[in-house]
This record gives structure tokens, C-alpha cells and sequence, in this order.
């Protein structure tokens, strides 16, 4: 979950006042209810890889369960794109001579992407190793700026309370809808289920209490930061993190954070890579997607899927940093939180479906649907704070996919 997006998320809540607080805990609320979903479904059919995929297959059937599986791999690999080029920008902080210079950004962004395609080809194992050391050096500075800074807040930075000269409601659903985009990847745990030891176990914690932790570091974070940085200082800001760890560290503070921030990014791009290798080949091993996508290596990770999705990403980087893709660029971005939106809404609805098929643990079934409801209609609206160019692409990206997996159809049927 904790990618770029977090470093950058106080400037743009920063246009709204403290109101962006309420989005904050709104949309902390909907992660909340999307991980309890997510939790409940991976403890009734445990080991099944894919997740969103694999949850909605069973309960809505074959046809859903594609939707999922297409629209989100095509999330994935061109998030993974945008995060390459983040990371790049990071560290061009630390690393001056990189701005500016296409030939050694790219080939970075593609090292990067390939570095980390050829560290999940060696195993999950491999992978988690190299995630776990990053999310705890990306989380560091986050809690240095949130629990240090905290104490040192100035009140009046808040006194402005919607500035965004829209009404209240309108303003709590955009900064809603801007966190929510930082909290995606809520169901990632889900995915690699199959290789996870007790599943039925260990997925739901991780999913509960990642979305938990992420939340807490968010919040006391952007906390922080509002209260350390004037707003309209905040406004003009390019790396508000930077500069706050600058007012709390001095100058070496600012370096700090960028090299958090490259890390977060970095850490980020490899638990991705490792989803886009497993989402696909959970839907090619029932024959609703190419038997490419789930060829496996001696170290049993589908190599076909993890190659095929850095082979897009590459070009994609290619024509990104080429400037020909500049304006396209920010539609699949858009792409990206929209088709992620459909698995989530597609998941909810299999978790009602499901809940009369399984006894519900831990909770009632009542409580259980309400919850399903809630993370639904939260998902709705997220969809609809994205705005119309996003679902015209999302819908358009679904569409898209429908002759595929006829053609998959008639073969294996």
C-alpha cells in the first residue's frame, strides 16, 4: 500500500483545509470494511491464488471472475509503470545528475523493473525477504516525521477549515476519494495465497492489521505535516515530506525522506511485481486467460506472467519518457484506481453471496453483510470521486477484455 502517493498526498489535501481530515478517517473507515471483506473471504476459501479473482470466481462464477483477473492485471502493470517513474523522481533528489537526462531515467526505471522481475522469479521467499527490508526502512522516516513532529504542530495551521470553495460534502468526497487511492492494494495479501503457510491464518492478519498500521502511519503523518507546514506554504510545496523533515532535522532531513521516499517506491514496485505474476496465472490455470500466463519455473513462480507484465511495463516506459504517452499517461493512472474499483465491488458482492454458502467466522452473518454493503457503497463512491474520464477507461479496459475469454471459452469447453 504505501507507495508514492503518501509522500505527495499533503499537497493536494492542502487545497481543501483541515476538512481533509474527515477524508482521511472516511476513507480509513472503507479500507477498514474492504480489509474485514477481504479477511472473511481468504479464511472461507483459503490457498486460492488471485484473491479478488479467485473470491469473486466463486461466487459470482467464471465470467466475473475474468472481469476481475483481466481489468486488474491490466492495473497492475501500468501502476507499475507510474511507480518506476517515481521512483526515478526520488532519486534524482539524492542523485541530481539524473533529472533531466531521458537516456539514464529510463534505463534506471527498466533496471529497476526488470532487478525486482528477476528477484520474484526466484520465489516467493526471495521476494517477501526484500519486501519485508523495505517496508521497514520506508516506514521509519514516515513515523519519525509522524511521532516527532506531532508534538511540535502549530494549531493555527488548522484553523482553516474548507477552502476548497466547494460545499462540505463535496469536499469530504474528493479528499476521500484522494486517500483511498493511497490505501489500494488493501487485498495483496490475498493474492499469493497459495504460498502463504495456514492462509486461512495468517492472510486475514496481515490484511486487518497492514491496513491498520498503514492507516495509523497515514494519518499521524499527514497530521504532522499540516500542523508543521503553513498551508499555503503546504500548497506550493514539491516534497512536502522533505520539507517538513527539513524544520525537524535540518538540511540532512530533507535527504533522509527522499531516500525513504525512493525506497518506499522501490519496496512498493516489488510486492507488485510479484502480485502481476500471480493474479494471471491464477485465471490461466482455469483457462480463462493464455497457458502463457501460468507457465511456471523450476522454483514454481509463473515466469510467463511476470515477464509477459514487465514486457508491457518497459514499453510503456518507453513511450512515457519518449513524451508520447505524457497526456495518455495520466488516463492510466486513472485506469489503474478504476479497474482496482471493479474487483473491489465485484469481491463485496461475492462476500454477501458466500456468507449464505459458509458460516461466517468471527462475526454474524448480519453484521457480516452489513459490513459487505458498506464496503460496497463506499466503493461506489469511490468510483464516482474518480470522475467520468476514469470509468469511461475503466469500462472501456473491461470491454476490451470480453473477446479474449470468449475465444478462451470455446477452446476449453
Amino acid at each position: 500500500m504505501m507507495a508514492s502517493g503518501i509522500f505527495m498526498l499533503p499537497v493536494s489535501l492542502a487545497a481543501f483545509g483541515s476538512i481533509s481530515l474527515l477524508g482521511w478517517l472516511i476513507s480509513t473507515s472503507g479500507a477498514i470494511l474492504l480489509a474485514v471483506v477481504f479477511s472473511n473471504l481468504s479464511r472461507w476459501i483459503p490457498g486460492a491464488d488471485g484473491g479478488p479473482y479467485a473470491f469473486t470466481r466463486e461466487g459470482l462464477g467464471p465470467f466475473a471472475g475474468f472481469l476481475v483477473a483481466w481489468s486488474y492485471w491490466l492495473s497492475i502493470w501500468s501502476t507499475n509503470a507510474a511507480i518506476s517513474v517515481a521512483f526515478v523522481s526520488y532519486l534524482g533528489v539524492l542523485v541530481p545528475s539524473i533529472n533531466g537526462n531521458v537516456p539514464v531515467s529510463l534505463a534506471i526505471a527498466v533496471s529497476a523493473v526488470w532487478f525486482l522481475t528477476w528477484v520474484n522469479a526466484r520465489g516467493i521467499p526471495v521476494a517477501g525477504t526484500v519486501q519485508l527490508l523495505t517496508t521497514i526502512l520506508k516506514i521509519v522516516p514516515l513515523l519519525l516525521i509522524g511521532v516527532m513532529g506531532i508534538w511540535l504542530v502549530d494549531i493555527s495551521n488548522f484553523k482553516e477549515f474548507n477552502v476548497s470553495g466547494m460545499g462540505d460534502f463535496g469536499a469530504i468526497t474528493a479528499t476521500a476519494t484522494l486517500t483511498l487511492f493511497a490505501f489500494l492494494g488493501i487485498e495483496a495479501a490475498t493474492i499469493p495465497a497459495g504460498s502463504i503457510d495456514r492462509p486461512e491464518v495468517n492472510v486475514p492478519k496481515a490484511t486487518l492489521l497492514g491496513t491498520m498500521l498503514v492507516a495509523a502511519v497515514y494519518i499521524l503523518s499527514s497530521v504532522a505535516i499540516m500542523g508543521l507546514i503553513p498551508q499555503e506554504e503546504l500548497m506550493r510545496s514539491d516534497a512536502p515530506f522533505s520539507d517538513a523533515a527539513g524544520r525537524l532535522f535540518g538540511e540532512y532531513g530533507r535527504y533522509i525522506v527522499a531516500a525513504g521516499a525512493a525506497i518506499s517506491t522501490f519496496g512498493a514496485l516489488n510486492g507488485w511485481i510479484l502480485v502481476q505474476g500471480q493474479m494471471p496465472a491464477a485465471a490461466a490455470a482455469d483457462g480463462v486467460l493464455p497457458a502463457w500466463f501460468g507457465k511456471k519455473n523450476y522454483k514454481g513462480v509463473p515466469a510467463g506472467s511476470l515477464v509477459s507484465s514487465s514486457v508491457l511495463i518497459t514499453g510503456l516506459l518507453v513511450l512515457n519518457f519518449s513524451g508520447r504517452l505524457s497526456d495518455v499517461f495520466e488516463s492510466i493512472i486513472l485506469l489503474s484506481t478504476t479497474t482496482v474499483l471493479i474487483g473491489y465491488l465485484l469481491s463485496t458482492t461475492s462476500c454477501i453471496i458466500l456468507s449464505y454458502r459458509f458460516s461466517p467466522k468471527g462475526l454474524s452473518r448480519g453484521i457480516l453483510i452489513a459490513v459487505s454493503i458498506g464496503a460496497f457503497l463506499f466503493s461506489l463512491w469511490a468510483m464516482a470521486g474518480a470522475g467520468t474520464e476514469a470509468f469511461f477507461w475503466g469500462m472501456l479496459s473491461v470491454l476490451a477484455g470480453i473477446p479474449l475469454y470468449t475465444l478462451r471459452s470455446r477452446r476449453y469447453s
